[in-house]
């Protein structure tokens, strides 16, 4: 799970009424890859731009822009020196999205569509 795992107890026991949470980080980064930035953990499954790599071989990014260990962060000024590792799990296509062109009095239209083509990958690594 990325980000924030919470666990709640019950604040009863230890002051009042409601539920408290404990507030627990995992180790997760952020990496850039095909112009876009993706905040990743270990054994996450992520959709990226298209790259060209077979099913099933890994792959590696090494933009690194932040990667926190518990209490630990650390965010680069350009890029870390980290590297995330990940396997390809398949290539498959988005949401097809559809544009229609348009000029009144003319009778000019034009419909065009777009399914980008995706990579989806699984994160195995996060470190050198």
């Amino acid at each position: 799970m990325a980000g924030v795992i919470l666990s709640a107890c019950k604040e009863s026991q230890l002051t009042g009424k409601s539920l408290a949470y404990i507030i627990t980080f995992v180790n997760y980064a952020v990496i850039r890859t095909g112009g876009k930035q993706y905040k990743v953990s270990v054994g996450q499954q992520i959709k990226i731009e298209k790259l060209p790599v077979e099913k099933g071989k890994p792959v590696e990014f090494d933009e690194v822009l932040l990667a926190v260990d518990g209490d630990k962060v650390e965010i680069g000024k350009d890029k870390l020196p980290i590297k995330v590792k990940a396997t390809v799990v398949d290539q498959a296509k988005g949401k097809k999205i559809s544009v229609f062109k348009y000029k009144a009095k003319t009778g000019y239209h034009k419909k065009t569509g777009h399914r980008q083509k995706l990579t989806v990958v699984r994160i195995d690594k996060i470190g050198s």
